[in-house]
């Protein structure tokens, strides 16, 4: 069954295998985890849980959020996700959700907020290739055509210029290189979506790696 911890992003570090490979690794500190809801296929349709990390202040929090925390016994919490596809029976609200619920080796998939880099051409947030650069050519940098004559606008799904990053990001079939449950943290090879202390989630991989 699927396991899963909210956590915040510290950074990235290298660290040596057994057989002295050098190994990139993202550094994420998930305090314990609170239970804040269990959700069941009777009333709710489908099966999981709700988790909260990170207390924020009672006057931040809107009257929902500190009904939900007072049920749990918890604070109100700043991170708030749903796990499904989990075994709710092995869950009860306010409990407390550890590091140590994976293990060295696990092979998880983590989301975060991709970094927001604001405005951007169409070569940079597509990877679309230039024009020539030599003088005359008149074509650089630009987006290309704009589509064909007969429909006589622009179609949707049209690659152009806009906003780029900010967006929700997975990243699948990472592996967990070290549990440190005294200081709440886990060591993931390779990179994580997400700013230095932005806050993500660990989930079990849903594809297996063959």
């Amino acid at each position: 069954m699927t396991k899963g911890i909210l956590g915040r992003k510290l950074g990235m570090t290298q660290l040596f295998s057994e057989n002295g490979e050098l190994l990139p690794v993202t550094v994420i500190e998930a305090e314990p985890n609170v239970v804040l809801q269990t959700k069941n296929v009777e009333s709710d349709g489908y099966e999981a849980i709700q988790l909260g990390f990170y207390d924020k202040k009672e006057s931040r929090a809107n009257k929902p959020e500190k009904g939900i925390a007072a049920k749990a016994e918890a604070a109100p919490k700043r991170y708030v996700k749903e796990i499904r596809d989990i075994a709710v029976a092995d869950y009860e609200v306010g409990q407390e959700v550890k590091v140590d619920a994976f293990a060295e080796g696990d092979i998880v998939d983590v989301s975060g907020t991709s970094k927001g880099k604001g405005f951007q051409g169409a070569i940079k947030r597509h990877n679309q290739s230039r024009g020539p650069m030599s003088h005359g050519s008149r074509y650089h940098r630009r987006p290309g055509a704009m589509g064909p004559v007969d429909p006589n606008h622009v179609l949707k799904g049209k690659k152009l210029p806009g906003r780029m990053g900010g967006k929700t990001v997975t990243v699948q079939n990472l592996e967990i290189v070290k549990v440190d449950a005294e200081r709440n943290l886990l060591l993931v090879k390779g990179n994580v979506p997400g700013a230095k202390k932005s806050y993500v989630s660990v989930q079990s991989a849903v594809k297996t790696v063959k």
